[in-house]
């Protein structure tokens, strides 16, 4: 019954007028400029938190359309470094050129993570479909034989294919390895993917374990209970955790502006309790802050590929108190 009335919310609200739908992005959204998404960061940052920035965009059709996001990309790490933000880099391999030309969207990803290596920026390449898995894996590796560890990418447990993404990059990066673990916005074939609630959770904390056991930096990226019980339960049996230097006898050095081998990863506007409560405990809280003239269609989208967001937009209309960002 919750999933069919979720999907009813979503299919009401993606039919609605565009300024009803920017009403209920705003909560998600640090609005359509750089400027608005300071201001949000400024605020949370008093908080406890930092961020992950994530400049809009749906797939590009032309390897020009690239250049917008490489410079837009460059004023968000001269805002970082301005506003003196505790921040990095999320980015889309897509929106780089990627799919249209690999060679040319690779020399602008390079460009991109040289820059943030200079102002001491850590990047993140976000996990796409699973027409780009394989690609995007195969970035990370390559930047890093080019001796740029200020990188990492994103995995998503509902894959079949994640503990063996995990496996090659730690014989490939060994403790250098950085991970986001999701779940997995995109509802992918059954043929690849888990499509169940309890498996997809299952093959996530799987996933988490095999991260925190290979050494490598893990970000947990989830707001599900059940994901940061067992996220807890895994930290504590390795002794690791808040203010205790990583433990692990295969973890690498320090990374700079980052938790002791771990943290956790939520969005702007979902379940801000909860991410406040794990910050009061010490653990380190990263926020995902997604801004760009593309608002509108980052919002359908993800109203389309995730239809479990309905009973989060009826929670933020009925009892908006019980969910501040």
């Amino acid at each position: 019954m919750v999933g069919l009335f979720s999907r009813m919310i979503v299919a009401t609200t993606i039919r609605m007028p565009k300024w009803f739908v920017g009403w209920v992005s705003k909560r998600y959204v640090a609005g359509p400029n750089l400027e608005g998404a300071v201001k949000i960061m400024t605020r949370l940052q008093s908080e406890g938190a930092c961020f992950t920035i994530d400049v809009l965009g749906e797939d590009i059709s032309s390897i020009q359309e690239a250049e917008y996001f490489l410079s837009e990309y460059v004023e968000v790490i001269k805002a970082i470094t301005n506003n003196n933000l505790d921040a990095n880099l999320s980015i889309k391999p897509t929106a780089f050129g990627l799919l249209i030309d690999k060679s040319k969207g690779m020399e602008n990803i390079e460009e991109l993570v040289t820059i943030a290596k200079q102002h001491d920026i850590f990047v993140r390449l976000d996990m796409e479909d699973h027409r780009v898995t394989s690609d995007t894996i195969q970035v990370v590796i390559d930047l890093h034989e080019k001796g740029f560890t200020n990188v990492g990418t994103v995995l998503q447990g509902r894959l079949f294919r994640t503990i063996d993404d995990i496996n090659q990059l730690e014989q490939k990066l060994s403790s250098s390895a950085d991970y986001r673990i999701c779940k997995g916005i995109y509802l992918e074939p059954e043929s690849i993917s888990h499509t169940g609630y309890s498996q997809i959770v299952e093959a996530t904390n799987a996933c988490i374990d095999r991260m925190l056991d290979a050494g490598a930096y893990t970000a947990i990226a989830s707001h599900d209970v059940p994901v940061i019980k067992h996220t807890l339960a895994a930290l504590e049996s390795r002794k690791m955790g808040p203010n205790i230097e990583d433990p692990r006898n295969n973890a690498g050095p320090e990374r700079t502006h980052k938790g002791p081998g771990y943290e956790f990863q939520m969005l702007l506007g979902v379940r801000g309790p909860l991410r406040r409560k794990l910050a009061k405990q010490g653990h380190r809280t990263r926020v995902y802050i997604p801004y760009g003239e593309k608002w509108y269609e980052y919002s359908i989208r993800r109203l389309q590929e995730n239809p479990t967001i309905g009973t989060q937009i009826a929670k933020a209309f009925i009892m908006p108190w019980t969910n501040r960002p």
